[in-house]
């Protein structure tokens, strides 16, 4: 239906900037919100922050409220997470996800609640 690709990973230091994307091609007409979790090395995937497609509602983890940033740009049909002031705790593969639009509902905090992901892109923040 939908494939979504992560790029813009990589090594920071502790303080730094990285701005993730995530390309989605296919089906995009049928994204109703679009996702970022990371999963870091023995720890389960976690949430980390969503926007609606078309309204482009945000929301984020209390974790990295006012350091990161979720935005779309439609007409590339690509998700942006800019995230500042990095933190070796941020340190993780980190994944978009995409919710269908007849899954509106769902909770945007789940990720069994997102019907299609990327493959990944790994940060690493050294300290």
């Amino acid at each position: 239906q939908v494939q979504l690709v992560e790029s813009g990973g990589g090594l920071v230091q502790a303080g730094g900037s990285l701005r993730l994307s995530c390309a989605a091609s296919g089906r995009t007409f049928s994204v109703y919100t679009m996702g970022w979790f990371r999963q870091a090395p023995g720890k389960e995937r976690e949430f980390v922050a969503s926007i609606t497609w078309n309204n482009g509602y945000t929301y984020y983890a209390d974790s990295v409220k006012g350091r990161f940033t979720i935005s779309r740009d439609n007409t590339k049909n690509t998700v942006y997470l800019q995230m500042n002031s990095l933190k070796p705790e941020d340190t993780a593969v980190y994944y978009c996800a995409a919710i269908y639009g007849p899954n509106y509902y769902r909770d945007y905090r789940k990720e069994g609640s997102y019907d299609a992901w990327g493959q990944g892109t790994q940060v690493t923040v050294s300290s």
